[in-house]
């Protein structure tokens, strides 16, 4: 089965042709025609990949999927959440928004020591976080929905140069060492991303994928 991947990210494909095995052939936006910058303008994960999907599938007419992926801190409020690639205010400039995020999570930890001290609880500030994944798969013209979650927490100070994105300052739950130390291959049978394709491999292989 031929399938559209809503990405220009060559790992993403090599992830997904990986999960998805044989039988699948994956092409990128950009083999399906599709060259310009597909908009996400969503408020949550689900909408941004149901907006690509849905951009790729109104185009070509061919089987497809998005995934949107964001990064939630507990000491943050959720944030950069749907803002985790542009959290500096450019797109993908991965150091300055992990820069950005250190500086924010320090700030926000003065601020609330403060407020302990005064005896106000803060039950929330903690360095907690997750990467949440929304996968949306338009397949002959249904939608169905993914999601995979790797919850952890964000380190003091970056380490490893694996992976891409916010991997340096991310340590999985159970783990001891950030995504970047890890190396991508294991950090993607444990990645939220690899859960969600996985559940979607699951249902493209069962017969109510296939009919």
């Amino acid at each position: 089965m031929k399938i559209v991947f809503a990405t220009a990210n060559a790992g993403k494909v090599r992830e997904a042709a990986d999960i998805l095995g044989k039988g699948f052939e994956i092409i990128t936006a950009a083999q399906a025609g599709i060259r310009e910058e597909i908009p996400e303008t969503g408020f949550t994960f689900r909408a941004n990949s149901l907006q690509k999907a849905q951009y790729i599938y109104d185009r070509t007419g061919e089987n497809c999927f998005a995934d949107d992926s964001g990064l939630e801190v507990d000491i943050l409020g959720g944030a950069p959440g749907v803002e985790t690639a542009r959290y500096c205010g450019e797109a993908h400039n991965s150091e300055k928004n992990m820069e950005k995020l250190l500086r924010e999570m320090a700030r926000r930890e003065a601020e609330a020591s403060m407020m302990r001290d005064l005896g106000i609880p803060t039950p929330h500030a903690t360095r907690k976080a997750r990467f949440r994944t929304s996968v949306t798969l338009i397949l002959n013209g249904e939608k169905h929905f993914f999601d995979g979650v790797m919850e952890g927490s964000i380190a003091r100070e970056r380490r490893g140069d694996g992976g891409f994105g916010y991997d340096p300052v991310f340590i999985p739950k159970g783990m001891d060492q950030t995504n970047g130390e890890l190396g991508v291959e294991f950090k993607n049978t444990i990645s939220h991303r690899g859960k969600a394709l996985r559940a979607m491999a699951e249902f493209l292989k069962d017969d109510k994928g296939n009919h």
